[in-house]
């Protein structure tokens, strides 16, 4: 099994990566999106919810993401959580993840915790042009999160914005590969479905020598 990390500022293009990896290979592919494991603030007041940062480390519990993939690395299924942005709580229901040849683990904080990364064997940054990350952002928050233009605009200055100049742009330092232009970049994409095919081979190869 191959842990691919997937990461990148918010509106970055990682979804546009992640699909198109995952239209290559083919269907031997699962994905675990970072999204599914944020706390749940469910006892927090309804209208104190709107000031969680969902952008900061701290709210993503990272000791079960780190165990789901330690678990699924060793061929077990997992009960993937099953998160709200709108309620910020989580869902009483699981996913039932089976394992397969690649886990791909998507999301913009994956790099900041170094228990996550040294599960990975590839880690890839996407990476896009400011503006055009607050414009999908803005379209996205009014689509999918509720928010008005201006409040899209006032939490992307007050939130996403420091919190990608303090814990997203330097987690970059930690990829192997930097796929620029976010999921347009269709050379970058093959690069990299072409490298895990390898390894992929490769690891077979491994597995029957060793029979």
């Amino acid at each position: 099994m191959l842990v691919i990390g997937i990461a990148g500022g918010s509106g970055s293009g990682k979804t546009t990566v992640v699909k198109a990896i995952v239209n290559q290979l083919q269907g031997r592919v699962v994905v675990i999106p970072q999204d599914s494991y944020y706390k749940d603030s469910s006892h927090v007041p309804p209208e104190e919810r709107k000031n969680i940062n969902f952008d900061h480390p701290d709210a993503i519990d990272w000791k079960l993401m780190c165990q789901q993939i330690r678990e699924l690395k060793s061929g077990k299924a997992i009960e993937q959580p099953i998160y709200s942005y709108i309620t910020c709580s989580r869902s009483s229901e699981t996913i039932t993840v089976e394992p397969d040849d690649v886990v791909i683990v998507e999301g913009i904080l994956i790099f900041t915790c170094k228990e996550l990364r040294d599960q990975m064997n590839i880690k890839i940054f996407v990476d896009a042009d400011g503006d055009d990350r607050l414009m999908r952002i803005i379209i996205r928050d009014i689509a999918e999160r509720g928010r008005t233009i201006e409040t899209a605009i006032e939490h992307y200055c007050n939130t996403v914005k420091p919190m990608h100049l303090q814990f997203i742009e330097p987690s970059k330092r930690y990829a192997d590969v930097i796929v620029p232009q976010g999921g347009h970049n269709k050379v970058a994409i093959d690069i990299i479905t072409n490298t895990v095919e390898k390894a992929l081979s490769q690891k077979k190869k491994k597995a029957k020598h060793k029979k």
